[in-house]
């Protein structure tokens, strides 16, 4: 498992501020067998280089796990960094899905 988290975390730090990838994204750009094993990485992930928060599910809803201190603390960090969220609280994925092609 070491080396597949390492390839998550290095996938995920390539995430740009104000977009978003999906935990399924991480998965195929990494080999990793599963988007649920990109949410054990990052869910096991101490390092604050590595920016979790830039990871949705595929329909663009945020997780409880980042809550443990207060409410809603992904979507504040997202929102910081001016990810669009659609009205029902989940990100808008057609305006901040990262291309990882897109030089």
């Amino acid at each position: 498992m070491g080396q597949t988290f390492s390839r998550i975390y290095d996938a995920v730090r390539a995430v740009p501020p104000g977009k978003v990838a999906t935990y399924g994204m991480i998965a195929a750009l990494t080999g990793a067998a599963s988007g649920r094993v990109v949410g054990f990485a990052l869910a096991a992930c101490g390092d604050p280089a590595v920016p979790c928060h830039r990871v949705v599910d595929a329909a663009g809803r945020t997780k409880k796990a980042f809550d443990v201190f207060a409410s809603d603390v992904q979507r504040r960090l997202l929102e910081a960094e001016g990810v669009p969220f659609t009205p029902d609280g989940r990100v808008d994925l057609a305006l901040c899905r990262w291309d990882p092609l897109a030089g």
